[in-house]
């Protein structure tokens, strides 16, 4: 595997103003990071819950469902601006001062969502989802096992899943950053996830996951109704062209996809 694949200056630059960068620690490949979402998610919120107050807040439904672990689900009922950064009671959702959540948003926690952060109307946020500051979660997004760093936006009917969108990160209308692979019957059956394996030239690369969608480097953009296969990794500065479907593999910073 090429240095540049699995250097970090390769996609995000601005990583140093990325308040939650520990979570990049110790990483030798970018797709560990999505990996470690879930473990960093535990300690994010462990945090929070020291240094942050616990409140309730008017606007926002709770409920609990029992699947396979319970999940405590926030549903919001009306506009809620907070004014504070803060813990939702009974949850593991963290909300940074100056979010604004409005009605028809449902979280799942855990999650934590940065300052200036807007998750707007019909937003489905699936758990172990992390924003930096002032994002954007669209309406009709589903983002699930996901990062995004500061300024990152899917404004409108995208589908974000074990993903992480660089600061700046601009998806246009539509955008999937598919993370499944197209599996057999008998995997189906089984609940089996095939692991994604990437290749490099003449190398071929195991990452160890059965789910992993797009990499995507600081100021890169998408065109509306673009596709990305499992397992793209792109550097910053890239352009997606709209309507295009995106192989997956390594793009390096600058490249433009038409």
């Amino acid at each position: 595997m090429k240095p540049e694949v699995s250097d970090l200056s390769t996609y995000f630059p601005l990583l140093d103003e990325f308040e939650h960068k520990k979570l990049f620690e110790g990483i030798t490949a970018p797709w560990q990071a999505v990996a470690a979402i879930g473990g960093y998610m535990e300690e994010a919120i462990a945090r929070a819950r020291t240094a942050l107050p616990i409140r309730k807040l008017d606007g926002l439904d709770l409920q609990r469902r029992r699947t396979r672990v319970e999940e405590t689900i926030v549903y919001v009922t009306r506009v809620v601006e907070v004014s504070e950064a803060l813990v939702v009671d009974g949850t593991g959702v963290v909300i940074g001062a100056g979010v604004v959540l409005e009605p028809g948003a449902l979280i799942k926690s855990p999650a934590v969502i940065g300052s200036g952060t807007e998750v707007r109307h019909g937003a489905y946020l699936r758990g172990d989802v992390l924003t930096g500051e002032r994002c954007t979660i669209g309406h009709d997004t589903e983002v699930k096992n996901s990062v995004f760093m500061n300024h990152a936006e899917a404004g409108h009917f995208a589908y974000v899943g074990d993903s992480i969108l660089g600061s700046y990160v601009n998806l246009g209308a539509g955008t999937k950053l598919a993370n499944l692979q197209l599996r057999r019957a008998d995997d189906k059956l089984n609940e089996r996830f095939p692991e994604i394996r990437l290749r490099f030239g003449d190398e071929l690369v195991e990452t160890g996951m059965g789910k992993l969608g797009a990499i995507l480097g600081d100021h890169s953009e998408t065109g509306c109704n673009s596709v990305t296969a499992p397992g793209v990794l792109c550097g910053a500065h890239c352009w997606i062209s709209a309507c295009m479907f995106v192989k997956k593999g390594f793009y390096a910073r600058k490249s433009i996809v038409h």
